[in-house]
């Protein structure tokens, strides 16, 4: 039986459970096509926060992702660690671009193809696998942690805009959501880079370490309380000096409370030092205090906790299936619906529903899969078959 920390499984279920927010914000806020949540001179507190919460998701995934390659691999040869994280990577990527790209359009054309966060997920197992071959746990962590705290040195380096120097840089480090067209007339959209994003899933991996069952469980939460306090202050001071960590430096606005959110407005795309800093100190503060919680909410998130995968494609087709309702049925003609200028179909611009229905909606999908998720993690638990590993 595979070796399992309920922490791992119930940290990770709530940022899933959070991720879902964001999606349903996309889908469902009226302004989410038409405004930025984070820009701290028009937003609003809630509205920033909801998308700000967020980002604590796709690290935390990372992170999380890597500590558990670090505990499957275990009783495993290096070989076989390295041959299945290259595999499971190079699925990922293909469910990106076959299922995800849909579930995020709708467009049986593929007109465009997103590589999103499963893409990360994916090109970070191939790169952890690839070393996983030759290095130790403690190399590859230092390997992540030069990759988190030294890529924005390249926000320094300028190169010609659509060369292949700055395609490759674009694709590998820095890259803030860039669209390339394919041979075909369609749309390649790399969303997220890959580098930066492997960093933190490496940095998991050498973390692993402390989470073997034969570590002492008091040492754990010691290490792990003190590193969370010592990246959230880290985050604080380098921010307060406002320069080396993010491209997007804080700036004073027309009210205190604005300027703080500008304090706190980071650059997700790519993740910077800033951004990795503020959410990963905070997670392992949260997988310290989780350690040993048994209570009834801890227990719910762990059922998300333990299907990610599971749980993150079923509520993107069931947050886009809801949206091409609600549109048709709010009076929209299919040809609106499926406009090409749509970003995506069943998704006009124009259509949208204040905050609080968002929470509302949001809230409803998630005890919706709740079942779901619990049948499925079930189901993982009682049958060994291979290809579960996958999903």
């Amino acid at each position: 039986m595979q070796y399992r920390i309920r922490s791992i499984d119930t940290v990770r279920g709530l940022i899933m459970v959070i991720m879902a927010l964001d999606h349903v914000r996309d889908f469902f806020h009226i302004s989410a096509f038409t405004a930025d949540p984070l820009d701290p001179a028009t937003t609003s507190g809630m509205l920033f926060f909801t998308r700000w919460i967020t980002h604590f998701c796709a690290p935390s995934f990372m992170l999380l992702s890597g500590i558990s390659a670090y505990l499957s691999g275990q009783n495993k040869t290096a070989g076989n660690t390295s041959s299945f994280l290259i595999k499971r990577g190079l699925w990922l990527i293909f469910v990106e671009i076959v299922f995800m790209t849909f579930a995020f359009s709708f467009d049986i054309t593929y007109k465009t193809i997103f590589l999103a966060v499963l893409w990360a997920l994916g090109t970070s197992m191939i790169s952890l696998g690839l070393l996983v071959r030759f290095l130790s746990p403690k190399a590859i962590l230092v390997v992540g942690l030069v990759l988190i705290f030294g890529h924005n040195l390249l926000d320094y380096i300028k190169v010609a805009p659509n060369s292949l120097p700055d395609i490759l840089l674009s694709i590998f480090l820095t890259g803030a959501g860039k669209f390339y067209p394919r041979g075909d007339g369609g749309t390649l959209a790399f969303l997220y880079v890959i580098l930066p994003w492997a960093g933190i899933m490496m940095s998991g991996y050498g973390l692993g370490t402390i989470f073997k069952r034969s570590f002492p469980v008091d040492q754990r939460r010691k290490i792990l309380v003190v590193t969370g306090v010592v990246l959230t202050l880290l985050f604080i001071a380098l921010r307060l000096f406002n320069g080396y960590g993010d491209p997007a430096q804080w700036s004073g606005q027309k009210e205190g409370f604005r300027t703080f959110l500008s304090f706190m407005n980071v650059s997700k795309y790519p993740p910077s030092l800033m951004f990795t800093l503020m959410t990963q100190g905070p997670l392992l503060l949260a997988l310290a205090f989780a350690e040993n919680s048994g209570n009834s909410l801890a227990r719910f998130f762990t059922v998300y906790g333990k299907v990610p995968f599971f749980f993150f494609m079923l509520h993107f087709y069931v947050i886009h299936l809801l949206t091409m309702i609600a549109v048709l049925a709010s009076g929209y003609t299919w040809q609106q619906a499926t406009d090409d200028k749509l970003f995506f179909k069943f998704r006009p611009f124009d259509f949208g529903y204040e905050l609080g229905w968002v929470y509302l909606i949001w809230i409803l999908i998630v005890l919706a899969l709740y079942l779901p998720c619990r049948w499925f993690g079930d189901y993982r638990t009682r049958e060994k078959k291979w290809w579960l590993s996958y999903l």
